[in-house]
């Protein structure tokens, strides 16, 4: 199944009816055509409406899966949904395909508009029932189509994908239809298992090859699994909450019922007095965002970084935080993409930015050396650098060496910086400092004593200006809304240039 996101089951009680908005048929606007003429376009809107027939209908279902106009009824609004296209069938006429049995109206794919909690989107939904979904020529017309619509208005599209792929039948026709929809993108497959047994004579299921655990958890190609059809596209519509329709639209606000100026006592006491110690940054992040709601981006992948959308005073905001309570929150070849992808995506649609750091390096090893992390890191710091909507950073604890400067440091413009008295800024930790600088001192005790003194505390940087304050972290939530609303109309002129060049 061509999809983003794999689905498991199907949970009882969904809303499955099929919206027929925009579908009923006015008596007065056919009274002058022929009766032969208006039962055969009822006859094409019902067939259209059963997609591969009730057979194929149940056999979706048996699967655990919904059809392609219950993804839709479940996602957008109820009676929002505006169908185009349903009289639309395929073109070909080779092997067989001419023949009645095999003309579906609206071929494999349901297009519309609609929307989702009363904002705009266009959608698709490939119908597994006709064909498996494959796509067609008259498949990628309509969807090529809302798009067009979609960049026309400034709205998004949103692709429910189920689908084997391009039609065999079509040949060339259907690998162009692939060509005009999509630039680049990525599949649960590129090729399946007997291939890829008969190619490299290696034995792998569908599931270990491209499953929902593989491309969650080790390839990044999905950005979260979910249980079934129901879960995943209530959690989109909670999604697309966070995000303005266009790159053209400021981020969303709504109305917020938790105070901006609310203190936060307990991120006194968060960070362990023991520099060693780890603790989960998703606990400060919880604590600081508008009630403790949080969308998490990929939380299974590279879990050493975390990053996702959250509200602060009702705005929409985009967190990236290291995560001590793994591998101590070091940055790495995974993570660093992860974090990268996550900052241009917010920079992109004019989310602010907010970051948490408590990092005490790049991850070392020869692994990370020969798998390019010099190249894959400066991905990250060259996000942040480019990244022109507010930057607001917090140093919980550890800042240490070139992993400080990458996340969203004053030296890569960050509009306000602030440390916990927790925090250490320096170019390593005390322990590996003291190893080099007082190599073969007699004291090696108060050596350290002296480099914690001088560099492990956030002192340092405050008198370089590399920090804005030092603030008391019970205040971090007032102070991060209190600059969110200064910064509001941020505005910065960059030179013309045809594209930027990241260090892909």
């Amino acid at each position: 199944m061509a999809a983003a996101i794999r689905i498991r089951a199907v949970a009882a009680g969904a809303r499955l009816s099929v919206l027929n908005c925009g579908l009923g048929i006015t008596t007065r606007g056919l009274c002058s055509q022929p009766v032969s003429v208006k039962e055969r376009i009822d006859n094409k809107r019902h067939a259209a409406l059963l997609g591969g027939g009730q057979r194929r209908i149940d056999a979706q279902h048996k699967r655990g899966k919904l059809t392609a106009r219950e993804r839709i009824s479940l996602l957008l609004d109820p009676g929002s949904f505006m169908e185009s296209d349903m009289f639309v069938e395929h073109r070909c006429a080779d092997f067989g395909m001419a023949a009645d049995k095999n003309k579906f109206p609206g071929d494999s794919v349901v297009t519309g508009r609609g929307r989702i909690n009363g904002r705009l989107v266009y959608v698709f939904s490939q119908d597994f029932t006709v064909f498996g979904g494959s796509l067609s020529g008259a498949h990628a017309q309509k969807i090529c189509k809302i798009m067009d619509q979609a960049i026309t208005v400034g709205a998004p599209v949103i692709g429910l994908n189920d689908s084997g792929g391009a039609r065999i039948q079509e040949g060339v026709e259907s690998l162009a239809g692939y060509a005009d929809i999509f630039l680049d993108t990525s599949y649960l497959f590129i090729t399946g298992p007997e291939v890829v047994k008969s190619v490299t004579n290696e034995d792998v299921t569908q599931e270990q090859l491209g499953g929902a655990k593989t491309h969650t958890t080790v390839s990044g190609v999905a950005h979260r699994a979910f249980d079934n059809d129901v879960d995943a596209l209530c959690n989109l519509r909670e999604f697309f909450n966070f995000l303005p329709l266009s790159s053209q639209d400021p981020a969303p606000i709504r109305e917020c019922h938790d105070p901006s100026d609310r203190l936060v006592p307990e991120l006194d006491t968060v960070v362990p007095l023991e520099s060693s110690k780890a603790y989960n940054m998703l606990d400060i992040i919880h604590a600081v965002i508008d009630e403790r709601e949080f969308f998490e981006i990929m939380p299974s992948y590279a879990k050493n970084i975390v990053v996702g959308f959250a509200r602060m005073n009702g705005r929409t905001v985009g967190i990236v935080g290291n995560q001590p309570n793994v591998a101590s929150g070091c940055l790495d070849i995974n993570s660093s993409v992860k974090g990268a992808r996550f900052v241009r995506f917010c920079d992109a649609f004019n989310i602010p930015l907010i970051t948490f750091v408590d990092v005490p390096g790049f991850l070392p090893g020869t692994a990370q050396e020969y798998g390019g992390i010099i190249r894959h890191g400066a991905k990250l710091l060259y996000a942040f650098a480019e990244a022109t909507v507010p930057k607001i950073t917090v140093i919980t604890r550890k800042a240490y060496g070139g992993a400080y400067d990458v996340m969203s440091s004053k030296h890569l413009l960050g509009d306000t910086n602030y440390a916990w008295p927790t925090a250490e800024i320096a170019v390593m930790g005390a322990k590996g400092a003291v190893e080099i600088i007082f190599k073969g001192h007699q004291d090696v005790e108060a050596a350290q004593a002296e480099y914690v003194e001088k560099f492990a505390n956030p002192f340092p940087a405050a008198v370089r200006g590399f920090v804005d304050d030092i603030i008391q972290p019970s205040s971090t939530r007032a102070r991060i809304c209190c600059d969110l609303e200064v910064l509001a109309s941020k505005k910065v002129h960059r030179p013309w240039r045809k594209h930027a060049n990241i260090p892909l």
